[in-house]
């Protein structure tokens, strides 16, 4: 779909119905519009800390046409810029590396790390022509939190912790910014970018997706708006270890231990993500240690206190967050526009999916595991990437799943019988929210 067929008006109209346009998600115009409103003017996760952690350190971020460069560029500070020469254009950087100063290969001029240029080569031919301020590199606002660098390409826009709220002050007990890098992976999807990020919003697809996780997850759940954010949360759901209530007719399971540890070994095995190695010396304690006939909330009390000794065991000191604050908290959060990820007190599994180029039908997808070590015990952990999604022994059995989805998805929505999505208002309203703030920006 090259053209929208229908105006500002008529798309607020179907999303006040929690219904989403299909255009959101296939038209090239609806694409250019993000490209233009969106991308210049939103708060994007750049990279981790960690990633760039010593001075002259930089990563390469693009979006669509534009590329910043995230760099130390002293000890105590993290600068971005346009990854462009203001001489001809050329970009500096790609990827990641350590750099003492910026170079075009092109013509040989060179910034500081400060973004002042320190070299034009024959500055002389130019006269009086070049002011040192024409030349300098572009600044791109950045701010940090929970261990991410957050980019932003408008000078104006509110400060990252306004744009985060209220997700920050419910998520800072957690402590992100102490997790470390276990695994990233990277591949490109044939899916729009929001039909990538939503199969990973929402968990309303696990009982037919994920089919097998209803043997020891009761998977009914709710979903909750939070400014522009969302978040998704087993408030109503029997509590982990439990068979769902689609497979026993609303009957309880009396004995959660077995389940907790399947569900354990099965996260382990098929994603791995945060700390499950932990998590399943944990749910094995339970076996030996925890009767049968304990009630599920005594054995999840155990199960905490057994993950919490595993940790100190290993030098892992969690952050002292209360139950209230466990709670609100939720399972997951999407933070608008691209990031999702699912927090626990010693792990996180994280998503990030950005258009890729100018096709409305494609996007670069990262998916990502951090977990908290003992002091000195961070791994060094490099980026792997793999465009073969039928790879299992590469991502695990659960990623699959979701992926044989997505090009499907999108295949659909691009035929002339669907018209607008349907998100389930009590299980999928993170993903209308998601449309409505999002059409309040291409709207401007």
């Amino acid at each position: 779909m090259t053209n929208l067929s229908l105006d500002q008006a008529a798309r607020g109209d179907l999303l006040e119905k929690g219904l989403v346009p299909a255009e959101h998600y296939v038209s090239r115009v609806f694409h250019d519009l993000e490209k233009e409103l969106l991308w210049p003017r939103a708060w994007q996760m750049a990279c981790r800390e960690e990633e760039i952690p010593k001075v002259g350190d930089f990563y390469t971020y693009d979006i669509l046409d534009d590329s910043i460069t995230v760099i130390r560029s002293s000890a105590d500070t993290i600068s971005a810029y346009h990854n462009v020469c203001p001489h001809r254009g050329r970009r500096l950087t790609d990827g990641c590396g350590r750099t003492q100063r910026l170079h075009c290969r092109y013509h040989g001029w060179r910034w500081n790390l400060a973004g002042q240029n320190i070299e034009v080569v024959d500055r002389d031919g130019w006269g009086d022509g070049l002011r040192d301020e024409d030349i300098a590199l572009k600044s791109v606002k950045t701010q940090i939190w929970g261990g991410w660098v957050y980019i932003n390409m408008e000078p104006d826009s509110p400060p990252l912790e306004e744009w985060l709220a209220p997700a920050k002050s419910i998520l800072d007990p957690f402590d992100l910014g102490g997790l470390r890098y276990h695994w990233r992976k990277s591949t490109i999807l044939p899916c729009n970018w929001k039909t990538a990020l939503e199969a990973f919003n929402e968990n309303y697809h696990v009982q037919t997706t994920h089919r097998q996780m209803l043997h020891y997850m009761d998977d009914i759940n709710e979903s909750h708006a939070h400014g522009r954010h969302g978040m998704c949360a087993y408030w109503p759901a029997l509590p982990y270890g439990s068979r769902s209530r689609r497979l026993t007719g609303g009957e309880p399971t009396a004995d959660i231990r077995p389940g907790l540890l399947a569900f354990m070994e099965d996260m382990y095995a098929t994603i791995n993500f945060g700390k499950n190695d932990t998590a399943v010396r944990a749910a094995r304690r339970l076996m030996d240690e925890v009767p049968q006939e304990a009630a599920p909330m005594d054995v999840l009390i155990a199960f905490d206190r057994f993950i919490n000794e595993e940790c100190a065991q290993h030098g892992i000191i969690l952050p002292a967050i209360t139950g209230e604050e466990l709670w609100a908290g939720g399972q997951q959060w999407h933070l608008f526009p691209n990031q999702v990820i699912l927090q626990g007190t010693n792990g996180l599994l994280g998503y990030r999916a950005r258009p890729n180029g100018d096709d409305p039908n494609s996007c670069i997808f990262d998916v990502y595991s951090l977990q908290r070590y003992a002091p000195g015990a961070e791994p060094d952990v490099e980026l792997q990437w793999s465009n073969d999604l039928k790879d299992e022994a590469f991502w695990g059995k659960i990623l699959l799943q979701d992926f044989a989805n997505l090009g499907e998805i999108q295949r659909g929505m691009n035929s002339r019988a669907f018209s607008v999505s349907r998100p389930s208002p009590h299980q999928e309203s993170v993903i209308s929210n998601f449309h409505r703030a999002l059409e309040e920006f291409v709207a401007e």
